[in-house]
């Protein structure tokens, strides 16, 4: 995998059933190809994603028919070359935008949540903040108040035990509930959120998913009534 494959389709899993609508074609191996002309028809292009949803790539010269691969090579310059560079880049930027979706999250629980959320409520993770590209929020689509937001947070940050990081997902709750419950056993004060209506909950299955489920569906009815979070 090349370094432009590399960056194009950094933190993205292929959605399958896209690639037919985009153009692939099914290999009969559970994976698919695609095939274009780029550098004015001088070149192919094709792209092969794989069952696992690895992509690859290849340029053929159509007048040898063989691999050309010098656009790879940053040192390489001029206008042929630069210009089988920019349309490979913007090929497969198509593709990246059309075919894929954004993959931060990696805990079973996290993709679980995302899922349900997408599945019950119709709602995409947003990312808003471009410092910290591994944080998301959930909102209601109604009146845009955040009703989850997921992090990936230090453990000493929350008083964890354990070296390294966690994913976690900052609910609302209700103030009595979150008094009596956000007591760092279970679960944590609301991290960077207002300490009365948001708790943390760790996403490393130490907490069961339908526990989780069932609290962030309360949380997308309290953020109806409530006031748009503030960070602490």
């Amino acid at each position: 995998m090349n370094k432009f494959v590399l960056r194009i389709f950094a933190l993205k899993s292929v959605d399958f059933g896209s690639l037919s609508d985009y153009g692939f074609e099914d290999d009969g191996k559970g994976g698919y190809r695609y095939s274009c002309l780029i550098a004015d028809g001088k070149m192919r292009l094709e792209v092969t994603v794989d069952a696992r949803g690895g992509v690859s790539t290849e340029v053929t010269d159509l007048d040898t028919e063989e691999p050309y691969t010098l656009f790879l090579v940053e040192e390489a310059v001029g206008g042929f070359v630069g210009s089988v560079r920019a349309d490979y880049e913007r090929v497969l930027s198509d593709i990246a935008e059309k075919c894929c979706y954004r993959e931060v999250f990696k805990s079973a629980q996290a993709k679980t949540l995302l899922a349900y959320a997408k599945d019950k409520y119709g709602d995409n993770p947003e990312y808003l903040w471009e410092k910290f590209p591994d944080n998301a929020v959930l909102r209601r689509r109604d009146n845009r108040k955040w009703y989850a937001a997921l992090l990936t947070v230090r453990k000493t940050k929350l008083g964890m035990q354990g070296e390294g990081s966690t994913e976690v997902v900052d609910l609302r709750g209700d103030p009595a509930f979150v008094a009596g419950n956000a007591d760092g056993k279970k679960f944590y004060p609301g991290y960077h959120m207002n300490k009365t209506h948001w708790f943390t909950v760790p996403l490393d299955g130490s907490v069961p998913t339908d526990e989780i489920l069932r609290l962030l569906d309360e949380s997308y009815i309290l953020a109806l009534g409530t006031s748009r979070p503030k960070k602490s």
